[in-house]
């Protein structure tokens, strides 16, 4: 088994040592402390506009995901903290504060871009301002992904419940039902991460394309290790005995640790995908025969 005309082993030696040289460790770490303060203000964005919205139980639907994804504490703080903000500051929160809280929910997403450079081995090139519109549309791009495919599955258990009705429900209409549910999920999920690599880097001539090697094992990645350090944290780990108050918060940041890792492999198996490919940019250039010039700067691991 060969990848762009390479073994897979001499793939896997190349990919450890791009993790290893750009410190992909550290800047997950990087990333679970920006994501998590970015993550409240963006839930709290996201579910301000669900009222809004002619679909009823999209909120429930969203809940229940990271209800199943997050161990039981985080998601208890998480989820509580979220409804109340929302229940109380709805019409507030769309109206002045809304451009605080989109900045403020744009700054996960703006710690990605600056990762996402180091993995490609580019330097920034764009303004601060410029860059920081790319954050905020990316974030709010990702918004609606969340609220349509959600709202997907809100209507999948309409239609589930119509079809039951008025035929009867069956094991294979349940099934079907459930597959179709988590099909959305992760088609949205890899549709995120193609969107994020897309975007994200300052690179140019970057084609979009769906399904890429690197979305397809981050995909697969986050859903395996979200579930393992679920089942982990409830089963082993005692958080809350070590850290007391705040082991909800700890386990919330190790979660989102874990998804900025996942997110960093996935760019880097892309960037050597893209590396071996005959029409691809070589390992530091912005566009094919268009070197970036000064590699940017890492932090010493």
């Amino acid at each position: 088994m060969n990848i762009r005309g390479i073994s897979l082993r001499q793939f896997g030696g190349e990919l450890n040592s791009k993790i290893s040289e750009d410190n992909v460790f550290n800047g997950a770490a990087a990333l679970g402390f920006y994501l998590t303060l970015a993550i409240f203000p963006a839930m709290i964005m996201v579910m301000s506009v669900i009222p809004y919205l002619p679909i009823p139980r999209v909120d429930q639907a969203i809940m229940d995901l990271l209800r199943q994804s997050l161990p039981q504490d985080a998601a208890s703080m998480f989820t509580g903290i979220v409804e109340d903000v929302t229940s109380d500051q709805r019409g507030g929160l769309l109206s002045v504060g809304a451009l605080g809280t989109l900045w403020a929910a744009s700054t996960g997403m703006y710690a990605i871009m600056q990762q996402l450079n180091i993995t490609y081995d580019v330097k920034e090139a764009r303004s601060f301002l410029r860059a920081r519109a790319v954050a905020i549309a990316l974030s709010i791009l990702f918004g609606l992904l969340m609220l349509v495919s959600f709202s997907l599955i809100v209507l999948g258990g309409v239609a589930q419940d119509w079809i039951g009705n008025r035929f009867g429900v069956s094991d294979a209409l349940l099934t079907f039902f459930a597959v179709l549910r988590w099909v959305i999920i992760v088609l949205s999920i890899l549709l995120a991460f193609s969107l994020t690599y897309y975007l994200a880097p300052n690179v140019k001539e970057q084609r979009f394309a769906f399904v890429t090697p690197g979305g397809i094992v981050a995909t697969l990645l986050l859903m395996v290790a979200s579930v393992g350090f679920a089942i982990y944290v409830q089963s082993f780990a005692e958080y809350s005995a070590v850290y007391g108050s705040i082991g909800a918060v700890v386990a919330l940041m190790m979660w989102l640790y874990i998804a900025g890792l996942v997110m960093l492999i996935g760019s880097e198996i892309n960037v050597l995908y893209e590396h071996h490919a005959p029409e691809g940019k070589q390992i530091g250039e912005r566009a094919p025969g268009e070197p970036a010039g000064q590699r940017p700067h890492r932090q010493a691991g």
